[in-house]
């Protein structure tokens, strides 16, 4: 099987990863991402390989999944995350962790999350850059109020959160320390005033399964902290979900005049333009035979989300917000579906819902991030306004 290169700094792929990918998923079901610095990664290319792969158990996550920033000693405890544990372990944290993370939880947050949207719009009426305005401080707000960050704090975790929605890299390391400290404050906070059943902490404080187990001080740090990681998703979906939009002026009509579809058409925005191109590397427990290639035990893979969630095999081609919600893989698939996924569901659709019930035009140039990871944006220039 003769297997495409992608180099992870050609131009096009940063341009329009969506077309590069899927050229690749044309060639063949697999290729070989060649990033500077890096070993060279094997890429699943199609749907059905993809959710195979994600749900093999031979495939698995580690420590070397991650690009772990250089922190003090005193951190790397709380570096582990659910994210880089498999098997058992996996298994354990994910029972004792779930029930705070239920799409029934998520739902009963929807108020707080409209507060939220509602304040971030009040008395705007213009020209706004929807990324440092609006997307960006929404999920933080949200994470605020969740985790209990009370008013005095949130100045720096909206810090915290600007650097993580921006690519983390050095900035994120820089802002760890500040992070787990804050994690902490708010846990120490909880644990003397106990809060309402709706609050995160309370809720993560309170969980034990049927043995008696329960997360260690460690593990829950680890938790609201990756929360913070995590739940900045929206900042990205959201800008990425107006901007396709309004390239689509006929599905944005639709929505306006049909608000009701907004839950299944967010769920065809996430398809169509998820801010995570590829899945972090897994690495195979053993040789593993792959449509007639053998992929070597060890050697890093990753699914091409954006190639996978465009496969025409399974997906009609186009944007369409009327499509039945379909299972696409922008939260991936198997043990490791992402947690939060109620909840950003929650944010997107208030968040989308709040945008095309006014007037929303695009008023200057898209500023894309050269991110090879991440299809975000740095800039969002639109003029909205509410609609008398």
């Amino acid at each position: 099987m003769s297997v495409p290169e992608i180099d992870a700094t050609d131009p096009e792929l940063y341009a329009d990863p969506f077309a590069a990918y899927g050229r690749a998923r044309e060639a063949g079901p697999l290729a070989r991402l060649v990033v500077p610095g890096m070993a060279p990664m094997w890429v699943v290319t199609r749907y059905d390989d993809a959710r195979a792969v994600l749900a093999d158990p031979r495939f698995r996550l580690s420590a070397a999944s991650y690009l772990r920033p250089a922190v003090d000693p005193d951190l790397v405890p709380y570096l582990r995350t659910m994210g880089e544990v498999d098997g058992p372990e996996h298994a354990r944290l994910r029972r004792l962790v779930a029930p705070a993370f239920t799409a029934r939880r998520a739902a009963a947050l929807r108020p707080r999350v409209q507060r939220v949207v509602d304040g971030l719009l009040a008395g705007r009426s213009g020209p706004i850059d929807l990324v440092a305005e609006f997307a960006r401080p929404l999920p933080m707000e949200v994470i605020c109020d969740l985790v209990g960050i009370v008013d005095a704090d949130r100045p720096a975790w909206r810090e915290h959160g600007a650097a993580i929605a921006g690519g983390a890299g050095q900035r994120f390391a820089a802002a760890l320390p500040d992070i787990v400290a804050g994690a902490k404050a708010a846990i120490a906070r909880r644990r003397a005033e106990p809060g309402p059943d709706d609050d995160l902490i309370a809720a993560l404080l309170r969980a034990r399964d049927e043995d008696g187990d329960r997360l260690t001080d460690v593990e829950l740090v680890s938790v609201v902290w990756h929360l913070v990681l995590a739940g900045q998703t929206p900042t990205n979906l959201v800008a990425n979900a107006v901007e396709a939009l309004l390239d689509h002026p006929d599905q944005l009509a639709l929505l306006r005049a049909e608000p009701g579809r907004m839950p299944a058409a967010v769920e065809e925005l996430t398809r169509w333009c998820t801010p995570q191109l590829l899945t972090v590397p897994r690495f195979p427990t053993e040789d593993v035979d792959f449509h007639g290639r053998a992929i070597p035990a060890g050697e890093p893979v990753v699914v091409a989300i954006a190639a996978v969630n465009r496969d025409p095999r399974v997906f009609a081609d186009g944007l369409d917000v009327t499509r039945p919600p379909a299972q696409h893989l922008a939260y991936a698939h198997g043990p490791h579906y992402c947690l939060g996924a109620a909840l950003a569901r929650v944010e997107v659709d208030v968040a989308l819902t709040a945008l095309t019930s006014g007037d929303l035009a695009l008023a200057g140039d898209i500023t894309r991030a050269a991110d090879p990871g991440t299809w975000r944006m740095a800039a969002l220039p639109v003029n909205w306004k509410p609609r008398a």
